[in-house]
């Protein structure tokens, strides 16, 4: 669909790596390293990627409760440098409550990370004015979308947000990218590409996304020309998804402002990481995505390796990726039915190696404010699925730019 409407308007640890929106003002940002006056530098084109040096970890408790809504599932994150503000999404299926967004402060400057402060809810609401209904409510109403909202971004050109839905293939529903206001009222959306979809004469075709590893990431270009989403992982005929022994293919789709796709390119997914317990489960896939400029991003590979006493172990990789010089290989049904060349890749941080008391199932990530020696921030979010064994966590970076 083309674009509807439109809105006018802790321990410091170094790692030498090689290598930007609902709410009121209640809900501005607050860091010490940063003020207003700063928001054009914050705006800048591009980002710049040298060195990350970790200034700390944040927590919210597994049992937070916050405008009548569980906190967690907080699968996506994004802030805003000319308002300062931060929005949070829950991947809560409607079950807990309606699907929603919350608003935050975050306060951290280059030596500390002081706190995580949430300041708002939202629901988001479907085209037809209702909040998103859950498995039971749609088994017996056959109405709506169940979501599985991962994404969220700010529109850096107005004052609407994006978000991604992962899709459901037991109930035939396809990802979806939607365009909303800050209230959480549907504007419009993207269509996803033909490939991606469920073969709707005979869902039991293996053809499109699979199941709960679709749209996980989502990323606007700085100067909001462009939209890029990622795929968590292989589409079915695109190949297998990554073993222990080998790595795969993901998709990253480029979307001009009117909704038409500019371009798709293959992203290479790790190999999983580590050997998980005999019987046990084990992936790897790509869980969010963040622009640097036009063709590169920092993505974060996410694998989660379950044990033999069952319990499980996060491995989390940041990489940058370029896609100045790979294949759009967006008229390929199948990448088995064509020569084409990947995205680069390099890795930025293992953050395994922070040796944090526990890493967790990292899925968001954003720009953060501009700090007082004129670096980017860089914040994470983790998911914790609503289970009592994980933990919601932010991390905050101090980014250097890259040596000239």
């Amino acid at each position: 669909m083309k674009l509807g409407k439109f809105i006018s308007t802790g321990a410091v640890i170094s790692l030498l790596v090689t290598t930007h929106f609902g709410v009121a003002s209640a809900d501005q940002a607050i860091v010490n390293d940063q003020e207003k006056s700063n928001w054009h530098a914050e705006h800048e084109i591009e980002h710049s990627v040298g060195q990350l040096t970790f200034i700390g970890e944040q927590r919210i408790p597994n049992d937070e409760v916050y405008e009548e809504t569980l906190v967690g599932g907080l699968s996506g994150i994004d802030y805003e440098p000319k308002t300062h503000k931060w929005i949070i999404i829950s991947d809560d299926r409607s079950d807990k409550s309606p699907a929603r967004f919350y608003t935050a402060k975050l306060k951290y400057d280059t030596n500390s990370f002081s706190s995580v402060k949430l300041t708002g809810m939202t629901e988001f609401k479907q085209s037809d004015g209702t909040t998103y209904p859950n498995k039971t409510d749609y088994a017996a109403n056959k109405k709506g979308v169940v979501p599985d909202l991962e994404s969220i971004r700010f529109d850096p050109t107005n004052d609407s947000i994006w978000y991604t839905s992962e899709g459901d293939r037991s109930l035939a529903f396809n990802p979806f990218i939607y365009q909303a206001e800050r209230n959480g009222d549907y504007l419009s959306s993207f269509q996803i590409p033909e490939t991606f979809k469920i073969d709707q004469s005979n869902a039991d075709v293996q053809k499109g996304f699979r199941n709960n590893l679709a749209l996980e990431g989502s990323s606007f270009s700085p100067d909001g020309k462009y939209y890029f989403t990622s795929m968590e992982a292989s589409l079915y005929q695109d190949g297998d998804i990554s073993t222990v022994d080998s790595g795969s293919y993901s998709r990253i789709t480029k979307y001009d402002r009117n909704g038409d796709i500019a371009a798709e390119y293959a992203y290479p997914i790790d190999a999983i990481p580590a050997q998980p317990g005999s019987g046990k489960n084990a992936d790897n896939g790509v869980s969010e995505m963040l622009a640097v400029n036009d063709h590169q991003f920092l993505i974060i590979e996410r694998s989660g390796v379950q044990a033999a006493d069952g319990s499980y172990s996060n491995y989390i990789r940041i990489y940058e990726v370029d896609t100045e010089e790979a294949t759009n290989v967006k008229s390929l049904e199948s990448l088995k039915l064509g020569q084409f060349k990947p995205v680069s890749k390099k890795l930025v941080l293992n953050l395994n190696s922070l040796n944090l008391p526990k890493l967790d199932n990292i899925e968001g990530i954003t720009w953060g404010p501009k700090l007082k020696n004129g670096h980017d921030s860089l914040v994470l979010v983790s998911d914790n699925n609503f289970n009592s064994s994980q933990v919601t966590q932010f991390l905050a970076f101090d980014v250097s730019p890259e040596s000239k």
